[in-house]
């Protein structure tokens, strides 16, 4: 997960550049076909920033876009409980300002958002992206803040609901032939996915997807499998700064293997990132640690 926020915010004002983030895995995420992240705070140039302070308002500005896409990535999931956040001028009409500036200065950056728009209609619509020859549709649904959700008439993040969830998956599969899910969802903290994540990821699966992947607990959670599908419960940190425990610092990138539109396996490769927003690549004994808590997660599915 993505919050250039707070501290790091701070870090990024101080420096005046964004792109230090993602500066040791830069050539990691550039040799993908496809880079998908989840980003979960706003990037708005009109929200004002209040230095390293503990807030759960998490803002961040457009040098964070423009460091994202140089990094490699191409879409953004923002089906995300912090997506609305604001301070100051940004916070004009419920946040819908901080919002919708974050999703243009994505899309200004040259990655696709997805997961939310203008209306219900399009936070539930895909993105597809076509990977030599390959139609690769991804959507995204959030459940943790409903003061995020969009409606028929306004905007926000599609709400992880399961009739939204056919509804995504059915018009991803109809343009697609790879289809992802990407859900925000479960309890904070925890390695163990609790009983509505399982019961939403089995119908994210009997709806049709072809590879789960979930994030938003700030720790990696468990991964298991639903009728021959791949679930990644959660991915941990990626960028924040959260360092209250090493936990809070770890994550893992997900590197998943098709060959044409078969899925034909996966790597984790466990990360550790500094409270200034720095990602590092874990070093031998720290990603061990990391494995090993998702495999006893995991384990504990069983």
């Amino acid at each position: 997960m993505i919050v250039p926020a707070r501290c790091v915010q701070a870090a990024i004002d101080a420096r005046d550049d964004a792109h230090y983030v993602y500066a040791e895995v830069n050539e990691l995420i550039q040799g993908a076909d496809l880079a998908v992240g989840t980003l979960n705070a706003t990037l708005s140039d009109a929200s004002t920033h209040k230095g390293c302070i503990f807030t759960y308002v998490l803002v961040g500005d457009s040098r964070s876009a423009q460091a994202a896409a140089q990094a490699g990535f191409d879409v953004m999931s923002v089906a995300t409980n912090h997506i609305k956040n604001c301070n100051g001028p940004s916070c004009e009409d419920q946040g819908n300002r901080a919002f919708l500036e974050t999703l243009d200065n994505l899309r200004a950056a040259g990655i696709q958002p997805v997961g939310a728009g203008s209306a219900l209609d399009e936070a539930l619509a895909p993105v597809v992206v076509t990977v030599q020859g390959v139609r690769f549709g991804i959507v995204s649904l959030g459940m943790v803040e409903p003061l995020a959700f969009a409606s028929e008439d306004s905007p926000g993040i599609a709400p992880l609901t399961d009739e939204n969830l056919r509804t995504a998956i059915e018009a991803a599969r109809q343009v697609s032939d790879v289809v992802i899910a990407m859900p925000h969802w479960g309890p904070e903290d925890s390695p163990d996915p609790s009983d509505y994540q399982i019961r939403f990821a089995e119908r994210i699966v009997e709806a049709g997807a072809d590879l789960v992947v979930g994030n938003h607990t700030h720790v990696v959670q468990a991964y298991q499998q639903i009728d021959g599908i791949d679930v990644f419960y959660g991915l941990g940190n990626f960028v924040f700064d959260q360092t209250w425990d090493l936990a809070h610092q770890q994550g893992v990138i997900l590197l998943v293997h098709f060959e044409g539109s078969h899925y034909t396996g996966y790597e984790l490769i466990p990360t550790h990132v500094d409270g200034d927003g720095t990602v590092h690549i874990a070093g031998e004994d720290e990603a061990q640690q990391i494995l090993q808590r998702i495999q006893d997660a995991s384990e504990r599915l069983k």
